[in-house]
């Protein structure tokens, strides 16, 4: 199992290109199942999250090919329409495989997903859109099998605006002839790069972006080749490890509309910002200002970015508090930061946070892909050397990380734990 070990106290500086987004391209390969024809991705991250979705993909019987960053599927086998558990136990997004295959095969049975330990996330939202549309839902023994004779347009209320349930739901409802509507819908850029996927494949997509999308679906849908929209949460990691450690950082093959709520809030604690339509240059501020943040879905403060915002604010001039909208188990970090020296009190869904002077290294635990990144980032800060356990969290989310924090000036390096 491999670790970090992280020597702290240097200022970032340099440039860092960003990669794709994982969370796009996640859906964006699941859309692949919906057609017979070729289809090519680019842009994808190197990442277990991409690997599990191609051995899923394989598994099901697509043909697929994965390199420099180019992801290709074609369709020469039968296709089998069971997602087992060894592989999905492996990642929460297998999930998206279910939405193409009903839609095209009438039939899918997949195992309920796993993934981080960061609470429930359950999936009776997509099955509920799924019943709206036609589909028998049953569970057997840790499966969920879907079936349906025929699959007709509709109307869905979203409870929450799930962005895994929208998407799962538009890919559905692109295969299905007729006009459908998602109400309360996740506006997330993922969304709005699935949909420019859709359409390419010849459903007429309307919406995406807003709480309102509208789906024609069409007969038969084709391939495509699309590129990937580059990684909004990475890029975030990387502006507030620069706003932490101190120094400038240039990050290349960056959305900055996608990270508004961000960029104000980095603003307000100090931070410099010189922001471009793909680039964005950063730099730190005197001191480190505190300032509030809650999480919401798009285009409120991201989930995603918590951990790193709490990690950041651990070492403000002055008091904070952090608020977790989204997920009920997602402050498995806070100890662990605790642990370096940090002042930090959890009462029920808030963390709040006195600001300390400085960080001190410790051996720490990742419990999640983020928790993961904002304990790099605390390492990054703090003094003397950090170890950072059970990494295989944070591969899974971020592309050569310890070779991009190389380029970026920190002291970092994988070892094999024996």
């Amino acid at each position: 199992m491999d670790s970090f070990i992280i020597e702290g106290g240097s200022k970032i500086c340099g440039s860092v290109k960003i990669s794709g987004s994982k969370n796009s391209s996640l859906p964006i390969l699941f859309s692949t199942v919906l057609t017979d024809e070729r289809c090519v991705i680019n842009n994808v991250p190197e990442l277990m999250d991409i690997k599990t979705t191609y051995e899923l993909l394989s598994y099901c019987g697509k043909t697929c090919f994965f390199g420099f960053n180019s992801f290709s599927v074609d369709e020469k086998n039968k296709i089998i329409t069971e997602a087992p558990y060894d592989l999905v136990r492996k990642m929460r997004a297998s999930v998206l495989i279910a939405g193409p295959m009903l839609a095209r095969f009438k039939h899918v049975k997949f195992s309920m997903p796993g993934g981080c330990a960061i609470g429930v996330r359950p999936i009776d939202i997509h099955l509920d859109g799924f019943k709206k549309f036609g589909a028998d839902v049953k569970l057997d023994a840790g499966y969920v099998i879907l079936s349906a004779k025929k699959l007709k347009p509709a109307v869905i209320s979203l409870k929450f605006p799930s962005v895994g349930a929208t998407e799962n739901i538009m890919m559905l409802a692109s295969l299905v002839e007729g006009k459908s509507v998602i109400k309360n819908a996740a506006k997330e850029p993922e969304i709005s790069d699935l949909a420019c996927v859709l359409n390419k494949m010849g459903a007429r997509v309307s919406g995406a972006g807003s709480n309102e999308i509208v789906v024609e679906g069409s007969e038969k849908l084709k391939g495509f080749e699309h590129n990937v929209i580059p990684d909004r949460i990475e890029a975030g990691t990387f502006l507030i490890l620069t706003a932490l450690c101190g120094g400038r950082l240039e990050l290349l093959n960056v959305e900055s509309r996608h990270i508004e709520t961000l960029l104000k809030k980095l603003e307000k604690t100090g931070a410099i910002l010189e922001v471009y339509d793909n680039r964005i240059v950063i730099s730190s501020g005197k001191k480190i200002l505190p300032s509030d943040i809650k999480t919401e879905p798009y285009p409120g403060y991201p989930t995603d970015l918590q951990a790193q915002w709490t990690s950041y604010m651990s070492v403000a001039d002055g008091k904070s508090m952090v608020v977790e909208n989204i997920f009920e188990n997602r402050f498995m970090h806070v100890a662990e930061l605790i642990r370096m020296g940090a002042d930090i009190e959890i009462k029920h869904n808030t963390v709040i946070i006195n600001g300390v002077k400085n960080l001190k290294g410790a051996t720490v635990m990742a419990s999640d892909l983020r928790a993961g990144a904002g304990l790099i980032l605390a390492g990054a800060r703090a003094q003397g050397i950090t170890k950072v356990r059970r990494v295989y969290h944070i591969d899974r989310g971020y592309e050569k990380i310890e070779l991009k924090l190389l380029a970026a000036g920190v002291k970092i390096k994988r070892i094999v734990d024996e």
